[in-house]
C-alpha cells in the first residue's frame, strides 16, 4: 500500500507538547485530539505499548502507543491526545498512526549525531534531521534576514533586485567569476558587490533601495570568506557616512534582538555587546603601532622591521592595508567603527572635510572581523572618473583586485546623482557574530567544498 500523499490539519510538536505539561502525572486529555507529523528519531518498547520520539521543526515529543512496525528515521503522522507518562513526561497518547515516509538507509549514531565537521558540510541535510542545535541555528539566521529586511521596509526603503550576471564588475576589491553568454557572445561576470547598480537607482530618483543578495568571489576559503556569500546593502539619498553609521547600528541592533532575544553574544571566545560601539579613526590606530605614514619606503621598512611578510604588496595602498590588518583589526574586540580611510583604499567615497587625502568611509568590526563597510558615496562623475584612473595605476602596479573602470557608471552619474550613503552589511557574518560560530561555513547551510577524491 502506497504511503500518503499529504497529512493535512497538522498542529506542531510544540504547541502540544506546552498543553501535556500542563496535566497531572499519567493524564490523559481525552476531550482534546490533535495530530502531528514527523520523524521517528528513538523507540523504546515495554511489553504491551511501544514508546516513540516524534520530531518536527518545533521539538520532540514522547508518542505511546500501541506496537506499530516502524523504524528510526520513519517519518509518521499521528492522532491522538494530550497526555503525561506516570514519570511526568509530556506525550501523545496515540488513537492513530501511519506511515508517511520509509527510511532507506541507516541513520547515524542517533545519540552523538554526526561529529565529523565535514561530514556535517556535505550532508547538511543529515545534520539538520540530526541536531535540534542546527535546525534551531538555521531558524534563527532565517528570523535574522526577516528583521533586517522588516527594518529597512519599514524605514522606508524599497527592496530590489539587481543584475547577477554583469558585462563589468565593481564595487568592491575582489576576483569576479567568470562565465560566457553565447546569446551576447560575450564574458559576463558574477558580481562581487552590488553597489553600482544600485547606485543608479539613487540617480534615477528611488532615494532608498537596499538588495538582499548573494554575491560571489573568487577567493580562497577563510573562517570570514567563501566564494558565495550574502549581504544586504543599502543605500540612501541625503545621507553621510555619520547617518550611515547609525543607521546600521540600528540594523545589527534589531537584528540581534529578533534572534538572540538581546545584543550580547559570545564570538570567537569574547562575550561582546552589539548594542554598543565605539569609534576610532584608521590613521591614529595606525599612528598608535607606530606604523602610518605616507612614505611607501618608509612603510615597507617599519613592515619588514615589524617581521610582516609584504612580498606580495608591491603599492602603498596594500601596504597600508596590510598593516591596518595585521596590526589594528585582529585587536578590536568590541564592537568598533573605523572611520577616515585612505582615499587609495575608497575608490568610491567622498574626501573628508579636514584632509583630501581621507574618505568619508568606515568598517565596523566586532572580535577582529569587518562586518560592513560604508562611505559617503562619491556623487561627482569627473572626480569618480579621475578614482577610476587612480585604481588602474593600481592594477598595473600588480594589484589584480584593484576596482576597474566602469565607462556606464560614470556617465550614470553625470546625469546628477544626490549625495547618498551607501553600506554593506555581510549577512553570513553577522550570523556568525550572533549565534557565535567561528566558521562561515558553519552559517551557510550548504557551503561551497572542494570535489571529494
Amino acid at each position: 500500500m502506497a504511503a500518503a500523499k499529504r497529512f493535512p490539519d497538522r498542529d506542531e510538536i510544540a504547541a502540544v507538547r506546552a498543553e501535556a505539561e500542563r496535566l497531572e502525572p499519567g493524564a490523559t486529555d481525552d476531550t482534546t485530539k490533535r495530530r502531528l507529523a514527523g520523524r521517528v528519531m528513538a523507540r523504546r518498547d515495554m511489553g504491551k505499548l511501544v514508546f516513540l520520539d516524534l520530531v518536527d521543526r518545533s521539538g520532540r515529543i514522547q508518542l505511546i502507543s500501541q506496537p506499530f512496525e516502524c523504524h528510526l528515521g520513519d517519518i509518521v503522522g499521528v492522532t491522538g491526545s494530550p497526555a503525561q507518562s506516570r514519570r511526568g513526561e509530556p506525550s501523545l497518547m496515540v488513537d492513530e498512526i501511519e506511515t508517511l515516509a520509509q527510511i532507506r538507509a541507516p541513520l547515524p549514531d542517533t545519540f552523538h549525531g554526526i561529529e565529523d565537521v565535514e561530514l556535517r558540510y556535505r550532508k547538511r541535510y543529515l545534520d539538520l534531521l540530526m541536531s535540534e542545535e542546527s535546525r534551531d541555528e538555521a531558524i534563527k539566521r532565517a528570523r535574522m534576514v526577516s528583521a533586517i529586511r522588516a527594518y529597512l521596509d519599514g524605514e522606508g526603503f524599497i527592496e530590489v533586485e539587481t543584475p547577477i550576471m554583469q558585462p563589468r564588475y565593481g564595487g568592491g576589491f575582489a576576483e569576479p567569476f567568470v562565465t560566457r553568454s553565447e546569446l551576447l557572445d560575450a564574458d559576463l561576470y558574477l558580481r562581487i558587490a552590488d553597489e553600482l547598480y544600485l547606485k543608479r537607482l539613487i540617480v534615477g530618483g528611488l532615494e532608498k533601495v537596499y538588495e538582499l543578495s548573494k554575491d560571489f568571489r573568487n577567493e580562497s576559503y577563510s573562517y570570514k570568506h567563501s566564494p558565495e556569500f550574502t549581504q544586504v546593502e543599502w543605500y540612501e539619498a541625503y545621507a553621510d557616512y555619520k547617518d550611515t553609521a547609525e543607521r546600521m547600528k540600528e540594523l545589527v541592533r534589531r537584528a540581534a534582538e529578533n534572534t538572540i532575544g538581546g545584543t550580547k553574544t559570545t564570538f570567537r571566545g569574547h562575550e561582546v555587546d552589539v548594542g554598543q560601539w565605539q569609534e576610532i579613526r584608521f590613521v591614529e590606530a595606525l599612528e598608535a603601532h607606530g606604523v602610518w605614514t605616507r612614505d611607501e619606503a618608509e612603510l615597507r621598512a617599519k613592515l619588514t622591521e615589524a617581521g610582516v611578510d609584504i612580498g606580495g604588496d608591491r603599492s602603498w595602498a596594500q601596504l597600508v592595508d596590510h598593516a591596518y590588518s595585521h596590526f589594528v583589526e585582529h585587536e578590536l574586540i568590541q564592537p568598533t567603527i573605523v572611520y577616515d580611510w585612505p582615499i587609495e583604499l575608497s575608490p568610491f567615497a567622498r574626501t573628508t572635510d579636514e584632509d583630501e587625502t581621507l574618505v568619508e568611509r568606515f568598517e565596523a568590526v566586532v572580535s577582529g572581523m569587518e562586518i560592513a563597510n560604508a562611505f559617503s558615496e562619491l556623487n561627482d562623475s569627473e572626480e569618480q572618473q579621475q578614482r577610476f584612473a587612480m585604481q588602474e595605476s593600481e592594477r598595473e602596479a600588480g594589484d589584480v583586485e584593484a576596482e576597474p573602470g566602469d565607462p556606464d557608471y560614470v556617465e550614470a552619474m553625470s546625469y546628477g546623482m544626490a549625495p547618498n550613503g551607501g553600506c554593506g552589511v555581510g549577512v553570513d557574518r553577522l550570523a556568525m557574530v550572533l549565534l557565535g560560530k567561528d566558521a562561515i561555513r558553519d552559517v551557510i547551510l550548504f557551503p561551497t567544498l572542494r570535489a571529494r577524491d
